[in-house]
């Protein structure tokens, strides 16, 4: 086969699919990617055998006589791509899966491909069911619970994000034990409940791709009890889902919680940010001490005989209360809030507190979207 391609059309199309791409010493040829031309259709794949992600090229030059596969190191390929993004590429396979690329300045250039015969077949979903979501409302739900996903593989389930389908609507779920986030989409609800687990290196890739395209669209999704795939552009992913069953997070959601703190988004993350410079390293703990008119935040590492002390304004309703919490945990639930406020409820020290983007214009109104998380207490050391 033989095409042309502009570097920058083929580097970026390479950058959207290489986190797939890594060492795998029992299967070699997943460090390879798939290329395959098809009359003037160009196909790029990356796998990592739980993943399959291929992104097409609409070519104007192209001739798919001869050898139409071939396998080339993936890295490699991608680092000479990303280094010829202003000129086009002209490239050749041979009979042998030599892959030859020439530039119109002089550029010549070999990679010795491999014969694709035992790359990784794209997944097929059988027994299928079918739905399409708004790119925008994915792109919020992973992007609102992702961070919140735990990294301990002896727990796969809590190392993936939970999407849920319900008479409440569309749900998506993160969470490590230290925290979780619930953010939901009213117009999706359905009379029957369904849910299943994808796994963060898929849906980071999606993200990634989806918040790049400057318009919403729909994503046609395809999954069975085993296997997810999405379409979108000219992009389709497949991939394995987590097995097993999820953790029964709406009964971690305490429902009484009379004490409701206020407070000015930016404020709380620019102190909670300077006093976690004088946290111990190993507990990040801050107290609040909180009061109808101020927060009292504060930290001490003893070890180092650090401390630090700020006061912030709020609105507070509720008994005067002092808790403590994790410095990175509540750092990122912050920044997870696009609202000027931010509002706490708590019951107790001891319990978890809820966090909530607060909007005083719309506190009141029904929103289709929807964002809690929750953040676990930490026992304060004396």
């Amino acid at each position: 086969m033989k095409f042309i391609v502009h570097g920058s059309t083929l580097a970026r199309s390479l950058n959207s699919i290489m986190g797939l791409i890594s060492k795998n010493n029992t299967i070699p040829i997943v460090e390879n990617l798939l290329f395959e031309l098809n009359d003037k259709t160009l196909s790029i794949t990356a796998s990592d055998l739980e993943t399959v992600a291929n992104v097409s090229i609409e070519l104007q030059d192209a001739d798919s006589i001869g050898i139409s596969k071939v396998c080339v190191p993936a890295k490699e390929f991608y680092s000479l791509a990303s280094q010829l993004t202003s000129r086009p590429l002209t490239m050749f396979v041979n009979e042998d899966y030599s892959v030859d690329i020439a530039t119109d300045n002089g550029g010549k250039y070999n990679f010795k491909g491999i014969d694709p015969e035992d790359y990784p077949k794209m997944i097929e979903i059988e027994d299928k069911n079918e739905f399409t979501i708004q790119s925008s409302t994915l792109v919020n739900g992973i992007n609102k619970t992702l961070f919140a996903t735990s990294n301990d593989e002896f727990r796969p389930q809590m190392a993936g994000v939970l999407c849920e389908f319900s008479p409440k609507g569309l749900t998506f779920v993160g969470t490590d034990s230290h925290k979780l986030v619930r953010f939901r989409n009213t117009m999706y609800a359905t009379d029957d409940v369904k849910s299943f687990i994808l796994p963060k290196k898929t849906l980071n890739m999606i993200a990634k791709i989806l918040s790049s395209i400057n318009e919403d669209f729909e994503v046609r999704v395809e999954n069975n009890m085993s296997n997810i795939a999405f379409y979108f552009e000219n992009y389709h992913f497949a991939c394995r889902l987590i097995d097993g069953k999820y953790p029964q997070y709406d009964s971690a959601i305490p429902m009484d919680n009379p004490n409701k703190l206020i407070v000015d988004k930016n404020s709380l993350l620019e102190s909670v940010k300077r006093i976690s410079i004088f946290t111990n390293p190993t507990t990040n703990q801050i107290r609040f001490e909180v009061t109808d008119r101020e927060i009292v935040i504060q930290a001490e590492d003893v070890d180092a005989q650090n401390k630090a002390q700020e006061r912030i304004s709020c609105s507070y309703e509720g008994e005067q209360m002092t808790i403590g919490l994790n410095a990175k945990y509540l750092t990122e639930i912050i920044n997870n809030v696009e609202t000027e406020n931010i509002c706490f409820e708590m019951s107790r020290p001891d319990r978890p507190c809820i966090v909530l983007p607060y909007d005083e214009e719309t506190k009141d109104e029904q929103k289709q979207e929807t964002l809690l998380m929750l953040l676990m207490p930490v026992i304060l050391m004396s």
